[in-house]
């Protein structure tokens, strides 16, 4: 019988977490442990959201099999949660096993998005966890480093110091310094910005595998970092669990619809929602993305049966609300915002959509990957894209037809996508197959995680 292949993962977010890193991670955990492995998470008890929410969400049964074996390990982290500010808790490494996948929890402080203070405190705090946990594990034949937070693969790497034949890939969700060059959060050629080149410049040539969300992010990676030795680089979309997404085409009653599951109660309660063809945005509205082409088509768009509706939260909230004040009172189609929902309810908000939007800032290509893609195609949703080309958004459009892609600036354009799925109800049913098409070919875990699978056998049999 063959020996076990020990693999070990490390983000800083797990579930029960809303974050779609935290998904990404159990999914390819569970995957690996029922192929025999023996998986170790090395997570945080943090959440990407600091909110009571939180709670409600742990409290919400998985109804996917493959993330069924968290459910026990969900409920004890909920309670860690809860008390992980207490003097008792603080700085201590909890550590649990719970079936085939073993989690270790660090508890820090902060670590959610509410501010740059709690977001720097929880990367700091899990980075030196991480280091030290890292350091104690026995020696693990490969470890997937994701990029939360960054550099935190610099503890495999010292894990590699200490057993020279452990392998290490590096998942990369988005890039460091670059991205906090682009937005100006940190100063281009500066010193610490030199630093962390130099890093990356360190890390990259060293690596066993790179695994990169599409071909921009890898263009910057091996153009910036890898010019000289260039680590195999695959290309893995992220994706959703297909058991999770039931075909929606198969329960629809009408063309173009999606009622696969019961549609969100505020479709119907919140006026300026009901009866509408609601273009909907769910996930972060962080700083890689851009609302003004969508904001001014809002404006455009006043004599239509349209609304633009916006779930979860971010730095670009602010911008939508005022805009959400000025377009009210007929002066242009609405736009509600509404806090992040849970998991459970995302295909519940989508079924009572006409259509996903999706933005991306210029600034941001090659360095963040939108993730809201998966979960718009599993529902069957057209996408409508505002931002730049060769994303991964863009490249799932222009492969499978499955949407509109649109450049920032571009109104026109996006005020006439929008008429055009309202009113050309065989238009907006030809791009909800071919978005459904899209995600059980691509984009569901059944397709990508034979990927991974590649990925990290090629890896041990190398080995061995």
């Amino acid at each position: 019988m063959p020996k076990p292949v020990r693999i070990t993962i490390i983000n800083q977010f797990y579930l029960p977490d809303l974050s779609p890193t935290a998904h990404l991670a159990a999914s390819l955990a569970n995957h690996r442990a029922g192929e025999g492995d023996e998986v170790t998470v090395v997570t945080s008890n943090a959440g990407y959201v600091e909110s009571p929410r939180w709670n409600e969400v742990v409290g919400q049964s998985e109804d996917s099999s493959d993330l069924s074996g968290e459910r026990s390990e969900a409920a004890t982290s909920a309670s860690s949660y809860r008390t992980r500010n207490s003097a008792s808790s603080r700085g201590r490494l909890a550590t649990k096993s719970q079936r085939e996948v073993r989690v270790i929890r660090l508890a820090i402080p902060g670590g959610g998005k509410s501010s740059l203070r709690s977001r720097l405190g929880g990367y700091g705090g899990f980075t030196a966890g991480a280091w030290l946990r890292l350091a104690l594990l026995p020696r693990q034949d490969v470890i997937v480093s994701m990029t939360t937070p960054p550099y935190i693969v610099l503890a495999a790497f010292l894990h590699r110091l200490l057993h020279r034949r452990t392998k290490i890939v590096l998942w990369s969700m988005d890039v460091y310094p670059d991205t906090a060059e682009a937005f100006d959060q940190l100063g281009r050629g500066s010193l610490v910005s030199k630093l962390l080149r130099r890093i990356n410049t360190w890390i990259y040539p060293r690596l066993d595998h790179l695994v990169v969300l599409d071909s921009a992010m890898g263009e910057v990676l091996q153009r910036q970092y890898g010019s000289t030795d260039r680590p195999p680089t695959t290309i893995i979309p992220n994706w959703e669990p297909l058991a999770s997404f039931p075909n929606p085409a198969t329960h629809s009653e009408a063309p173009g619809t999606s009622t696969a599951f019961e549609i969100w109660a505020e479709y119907s309660t919140n006026p300026q929602l009901a009866n509408r063809d609601v273009v909907a945005y769910l996930g972060n509205t962080g700083t890689g993305h851009s609302f003004d082409t969508v904001i001014q088509a809002a404006g455009r768009l006043a004599h239509q049966n349209a609304a633009f509706l916006f779930v979860g939260g971010g730095v670009r909230r602010p911008t939508l609300e005022t805009a959400a004040l000025a377009l009210a009172e007929g002066r242009g189609a609405p736009i509600v915002l509404y806090d992040y929902v849970s998991r459970e309810q995302v295909p519940s908000v989508f079924a009572g959509a006409m259509a996903s939007l999706i933005t991306l800032d210029d600034r941001a290509w090659g360095l963040m990957s939108p993730s809201k893609l998966h979960s718009a195609l599993a529902a069957g949703l057209p996408i409508i894209y505002v931002g730049p080309t060769g994303t991964n958004v863009d490249e799932a459009i222009q492969r499978h037809g499955c949407g509109v892609s649109l450049r920032n600036g571009d109104v026109e354009g996006l005020v006439a996508a929008v008429k055009q799925l309202s009113t050309d109800v065989a238009y907006r049913e030809h791009l909800a197959q071919a978005a459904r098409h899209a995600f059980e070919t691509s984009y569901c875990d059944a397709a990508t995680l034979p990927e991974f699978d590649t990925v990290i056998n090629g890896l041990v049999h190398r080995n061995r």
